[in-house]
């Protein structure tokens, strides 16, 4: 199943929220459009991560679209642990971290979350966005890779 998948090319995001300990970040690339109107996105979480209960109880949080030159902010992010060491950011809507230089970046209010197996489907309400003239890092057969040279 993972290796079909891997055939896929999706873009990478790192998701970011604020907790009661501090920052907190984690790679994804389970993300997409749900809607215009209203503007709602989605990703989804693995149940069996560490980070799991903070983000499933997050009220706000941010999804940011790396730019190809990020790939060392997903790999970071990627690392077991809270993620926020050497890592420079703002704060955003409900204090959410949010990370410079991204192609993209929703800044969203927890709408809904559904069952979806090994994880969850967080449904999120975009408040805010910015958006950038630079090329996305994308996840293509276990590796990352600009669009150029998937």
């Amino acid at each position: 199943m993972r290796d079909a998948l891997g055939c896929f090319a999706t873009g990478v995001t790192v998701v970011t929220t604020m907790t009661p300990r501090g920052p907190l970040g984690i790679t994804a690339n389970s993300f997409a459009s749900v809607s215009l109107d209203p503007p709602l996105v989605l990703w989804s979480p693995a149940r069996k991560s560490r980070r799991f209960p903070a983000f499933e109880a997050a009220p706000h949080f941010a999804i940011h679209v790396l730019s190809v030159e990020q790939k060392v902010l997903a790999e970071h992010f990627a690392l077991p642990g809270d993620g926020f060491a050497g890592v420079d950011f703002t704060s955003g809507i409900g204090g959410t971290p949010l990370l410079a230089g991204c192609a993209a970046r929703f800044e969203c209010r927890h709408a809904a979350g559904h069952d979806g197996g090994d994880h969850l489907i967080v449904v999120g309400e975009v408040l805010r966005l910015e958006q950038a003239d630079v090329e996305p890092l994308i996840f293509h057969r276990g590796r990352y890779c600009g669009l150029g040279n998937g």
